[in-house]
């Protein structure tokens, strides 16, 4: 049995192609449970109908679930063999909303720099002077 099930977020905008079925290319940044943490980076691959959607619905932090199959391959590049993992994608399920993705992101910068998000016209109501 191959099956790979995963839950991330993309890494970059999803890359679409037509090679006479569309294809996209994305990678996935998944964090590890445990105490020494860390994060996999895991390039997806999908065709035909679910890569024009993740091509039109996905951007560079949206968090999203897959579902595929695991596949190797290799190339050879500069005379040196490249060798290659990634998930063949059968099912992509968009985990947030655009909005939510956005505040995502927002949050995210915050958590990392110490640094607020913007405010929009809509936070003003709620400060305190």
């Amino acid at each position: 049995m191959n099956k790979a099930i995963l839950v991330g977020r993309l890494t970059r905008d999803p890359e679409v192609r037509d090679t006479g079925t569309k294809m996209c290319k994305f990678a996935l940044a998944i964090n590890r449970r445990g105490k020494d943490g860390g994060t996999d980076y895991i390039n997806c691959v999908a065709f035909g109908k679910t890569a024009e959607l993740v091509g039109q619905y996905l951007r560079k932090g949206s968090r999203a679930g897959v579902v595929g199959r695991i596949q190797t391959g290799s190339y050879e590049r500069d005379g040196h063999k490249v060798y290659t993992t990634d998930i063949v994608v059968d099912e992509v399920e968009f985990l947030e909303t655009r909005a939510e993705a956005q505040r995502g992101r927002a949050e995210d910068v915050e958590a990392a720099f110490g640094v607020p998000p913007q405010m929009t016209e809509d936070d003003t109501d709620e400060l305190p002077f």
